[in-house]
């Protein structure tokens, strides 16, 4: 099927975004969806919008709220759950997960052309796995705890998806249930589902779990059969057959089943109620006591078999819309655009704008002026520390002996600035006792030793010079009073 109109010019319902079309059916369309959440999250679903003419009838559109309210309930793997439900602009969306698969209906059409028969393993636990899903929906409570009552009216090939993960899955309770109220009134408007629904329900009567047992036997009949139980070229013709309800044991048109599966079968197509099975469940017990279950491997492969050019075209159209919900979202979500705010502001990969916070300035207590003078009283001890290491260095010249040197301070992560050697204000300052100590780990190093005292003669006119010549032997004779 080519690319719809839709996945060029999608509509947005809310927080959904409505693409091409995915099937059609009597009482709606289901489309591709796709739900735009905040920070770039998304998700594909199905979303089926209901007819115009169910859309804008109050009294449908009230009591299908009120079902869909109900079946939000229901929450088991083999049930397709329904996520939301948007009614505006006169329509009614009901979005639904997306089941990568196809609907039995089509599965059963194509295998027949194709001449696949439905292995009765395979068969057995398709319906197995409706059965149990039918038995948590006729068991849901409410929040008080009371059962709801559920029962679907519409179990039929059309509304049971086979994924191809293997699993089974049932659908459309709401809708079913609401329109099994008006079928009463409007006769046709269900077309194709007479064939699959009770005597009681034909007749008008009552309608209970039981009635559901009923269909899933009908469609086990033409999975185990590969045909129609009641057929007929009219509806009316398919009406009374239903009602005469004359029914062949599977058997007679597959001679592969034996008598305890025509056993099974015709207990759940016996036309009265309390002749069928008890539960959904029992009869999902015997399914699996005599014919047995094909595992989900086997399963998923004969839908791949049958179906696979219809799920190839429904992955290549879920990659389009993906590619284009990703493209059309990018500017908003910040993906392959400078983001607004700074590298910090951002999480993961996906670009988020956060509110600047402004935190108030704490008040200052008591006990954090405290702390705050005990830690610049620490820093002044040590910065004086410092200052004291300095001046005796320059005090000592670097000289004397165990002196701390350059490394030491560096080893122990002190660096020590020497004052200028012109300061003469130093000459006089004198340590602290405190500070006389050398660095930690070492003796205080020795004073310098005081320098040598010359003593210089005493000058005076009459010891200039302080000797005198004798003039006879022309020796020197040194003044006496000189030599004091």
């Amino acid at each position: 099927m080519a690319r719809s109109d839709s996945h060029a010019h999608p509509r947005t319902v809310g927080r959904y975004v409505l693409y091409g079309e995915l099937a059609s059916g009597g009482m709606a369309t289901v489309h591709f969806g796709r739900l735009s959440g905040p920070v770039g999250f998304s998700r594909t679903v199905a979303i089926k919008r209901l007819h115009p003419q169910y859309a804008k009838d109050p009294e449908f559109v009230t009591m299908f709220l009120d079902e869909a309210r109900l079946c939000g309930r229901i929450r088991h793997p083999n049930v397709v759950p329904t996520l939301d439900v948007v009614a505006t602009e006169g329509e009614i969306f009901i979005v639904m997960e997306y089941v990568a698969g196809e609907a039995l209906s089509k599965l059963m059409k194509t295998a027949q052309q194709k001449n696949i028969p439905i292995p009765p393993r395979v068969a057995a636990t398709i319906i197995s796995s409706v059965l149990h899903g039918l038995h948590s929906a006729h068991q849901s409570k409410d929040e008080h705890g009371r059962e709801l009552g559920i029962v679907h009216r519409d179990v039929s090939p059309q509304n049971i998806l086979v994924g191809s993960d293997g699993t089974s899955r049932v659908l459309d309770f709401g809708v079913a249930k609401a329109a099994g109220r008006l079928q009463t009134t409007r006769d046709g408007q269900v077309k194709g589902k007479i064939a699959y629904m009770p005597p009681e329900q034909l007749s008008g009567g009552y309608v209970s779990r039981q009635s559901d047992i009923y269909a899933a036997s009908v469609v086990l009949w033409e999975a185990l059969t590969g045909r129609r139980l009641f057929d007929g070229e009219t509806e009316a013709i398919v009406l009374v057959r239903a009602i005469e309800g004359k029914i062949d044991p599977p058997s007679t048109c597959n001679p592969l089943l034996d008598y305890a599966t025509d056993a099974v079968v015709l207990r759940g197509l016996a036309r009265d109620p309390a002749h069928r099975f008890a539960t959904a469940r029992d009869m999902a017990l015997a399914i699996e006591q005599t014919i047995g279950l094909a595992s989900p491997y086997e399963v998923g492969e004969w839908v791949e078999t049958v179906a696979a050019e219809e799920i190839a075209r429904r992955a290549r159209s879920i990659a389009e819309i993906e590619s284009a919900s990703m493209h059309a979202s990018a500017p908003r979500i910040g993906l392959g655009a400078q983001p607004a705010e700074p590298p910090h502001s951002q999480v993961s990969s996906i670009s988020v704008s956060r509110p600047a916070i402004s935190t108030p300035a704490p008040q200052k207590s008591r006990r954090g002026a405290r702390a705050f003078g005990i830690v610049a009283g620490l820093l002044a001890v040590a910065g004086m520390i410092l200052g004291g290491l300095a001046l005796q260095d320059t005090l000592s010249g670097g000289a004397h002996v165990g002196a701390p040197n350059a490394l030491d301070h560096e080893a122990r992560g002190i660096a020590i600035i020497k004052p200028p050697s012109g300061n003469s204000k130093n000459a006089n300052v004198t340590l602290p006792p405190d500070l006389t100590k050398g660095p930690i780990g070492r003796p205080p190093p020795p004073p310098p030793p005081p320098p040598p005292i010359v003593k210089t003669p005493k000058t005076n006119a009459a010891c200039d010079p302080p000797y005198t010549i004798d003039p006879a032997t022309g020796r020197k004779k040194y003044k006496m009073e000189c030599l004091k």
